[in-house]
């Protein structure tokens, strides 16, 4: 049964239009990877008064996350978005698992 996931990254700020840019032109072999990784139903919101930008998706299999980090193509894409955001030092984003405390189903 999929789970559902949310998390929060930082977005410098400045950087907006830009985020959505680039996510509007997603590359293709992303999304065929994050599909075959088990992700669906998969948004980021961005709160623009703190640059908080809030992701929520359905995994299939938590554990796939950590092949996905390890992947190329995603690393890749981290790399590609390093310069507008919060990263680690291997430049992946900054992700903060949030709690869900209330659902409607």
């Amino acid at each position: 049964m999929p789970k559902r996931l949310a998390f929060r990254m930082t977005l410098y700020k400045g950087f907006e239009e830009e985020y959505e840019r680039r996510h509007a032109a997603i590359w293709p072999e992303l999304q065929a990877l994050l599909k075959e990784t088990g992700i669906s139903n998969y948004s980021i919101f961005l709160d623009k008064e703190s640059c908080l930008l809030i992701g929520v998706m359905k995994v299939e299999n938590e554990t796939s996350l950590d092949d996905l980090a390890k992947h190329p193509v995603m690393k890749r894409w981290w790399d590609h978005m390093k310069d507008i955001m919060e990263t680690h030092q291997d430049h992946s984003p900054v992700s903060i698992a949030l709690k869900e405390v209330f659902f409607l189903g």
